[in-house]
């Protein structure tokens, strides 16, 4: 599955699963995606970006960590660690390698390495599936 955010012709945002770029692809080319504020089916894909919150000093800033964020980032490890076992590592060539195998210039596989933010824009772009896996703060402590 790949979350994609869209935006219509209005500029309402909202987001949507499809279970791969090509789904998505033909369900726009069918104008079956519409925009849940104004029924509009001019649609495109907004700019996706991972959240990152703002260093602050201030107390109401601080995410108190409790049972519910723990369990959320024991799932987001097993399935990281679930990927990584079953995926082969290509390091500083996940995007030239993703390429190759999309465009049928290697083995399909699955694979596992690092991209830049811009990297991965353009992967995205050119309709490739990629799945980003999350770092959880706890691994860095």
């Amino acid at each position: 599955m790949i979350r994609y955010d869209l935006v219509c012709e209005n500029e309402h945002f909202f987001e949507s699963w499809f279970k791969d770029s090509k789904s998505y692809q033909k369900q726009l080319d069918a104008n079956e995606i519409v925009c849940p504020e104004c029924d509009s089916s001019n649609i495109s894909k907004s700019l996706m970006a991972p959240g990152i919150p703002k260093k602050t000093n201030t107390k109401n800033s601080n995410v108190i960590a409790n049972s519910s964020s723990r369990s959320i980032n024991d799932a987001i490890r097993k399935i990281r660690d679930e990927i990584k076992k079953n995926s082969e590592y290509v390091g500083d060539q996940f995007p030239e390698e993703a390429r190759k195998i999309h465009y049928n210039e290697a083995e399909m596989r699955s694979i596992y390495g690092k991209a830049s933010k811009k990297e991965i824009t353009e992967l995205v772009d050119e309709g490739i599936d990629i799945i980003q896996i999350p770092e959880i703060p706890d691994d860095k402590n």
